[in-house]
């Protein structure tokens, strides 16, 4: 069995870490480079690095929190936001990152995903999908949420997988910051037809929820999660004791 992960995320907007509902309300919650610094002693397998507000705002990421928060992480670390070009790729590989996170630069040019997974690797690239229903249908949207692109997304995250990406990150707006627990209908589809590490993200509010998923949906690699971290509803070290208990695969 494969060992997952647990990935605490930082959302970061004008430099600071923030956190809303359903990708809206946004409040601000800490410094991401004290809490980077937090998770990577405190036993996360990872870390996303997230400039929310790059793509819609039509900028580069800030290159210099990433550069301080890249200096006090020792796991791996994957960054976005405003990733239009394999000259942002460069530029946050350069940065620290360890892979590059692709989302609304990928769906106004999927070869981006192509030219990235050829110049890096594919496990450099990491498709991220914010996903909401819309008339019963799972449907992708751009711009941090913002865009409803029509576009069907089982179908998108197989192109992008087809097209060279090396793991998927599975937003669920619908369940974003509402701590009801994981999208397992949405991620029970995606990893039917997924055949590289998927990462489910959006709703998670207790240790139960990472127990459910994990269980539920046994093909997940990863468990991403922000609010319940930051604000100290759950500690990775209890997360991961309960994991090992529940038998499932966990690095302690």
């Amino acid at each position: 069995m494969i060992t997952k992960r647990i990935i605490p995320c930082l959302d970061v907007k004008n430099g600071r870490v923030v956190k809303g509902v359903q990708f809206q309300d946004l409040s601000d919650v800490n410094s991401p480079v004290t809490l980077a610094k937090e998770y990577s002693a405190f036993g996360a397998d990872e870390l996303v690095f997230y400039d929310i507000t790059a793509s819609a705002e039509g900028r580069d990421i800030f290159t210099d929190i990433l550069v301080e928060t890249a200096k006090n992480v020792f796991i791996p670390m994957t960054v976005g936001g405003g990733i239009d070009s394999l000259d942002d790729f460069d530029r946050v590989l350069k940065c620290g990152a360890d892979k590059v996170s692709v989302n609304s630069g990928a769906i106004r040019n999927p070869d981006l995903i192509n030219q990235g997974a050829k110049k890096y690797g594919n496990q450099c690239v990491v498709l991220s999908c914010d996903i909401k229903r819309v008339n019963g249908k799972f449907t992708v949207f751009s711009k941090g949420g913002r865009e409803n692109t029509g576009m069907d997304a089982l179908k998108w995250i197989k192109e992008g997988i087809e097209r060279g990406a090396g793991e998927i990150v599975v937003n669920s707006i619908d369940t974003d910051g509402v701590k009801k627990g994981f999208d397992i209908e949405l991620l029970k589809e995606v990893v039917k037809i997924a055949k590289v590490p998927v990462i489910a993200s959006g709703g998670a509010g207790s240790i139960d929820d990472f127990v459910t998923l994990f269980k539920e949906v046994p093909e997940i690699s990863a468990g991403l999660a922000a609010s319940i971290f930051h604000f100290g509803t759950v500690s990775i070290k209890e997360l991961k004791e309960r994991l090992n208990r529940e038998k499932i695969e966990i690095r302690l």
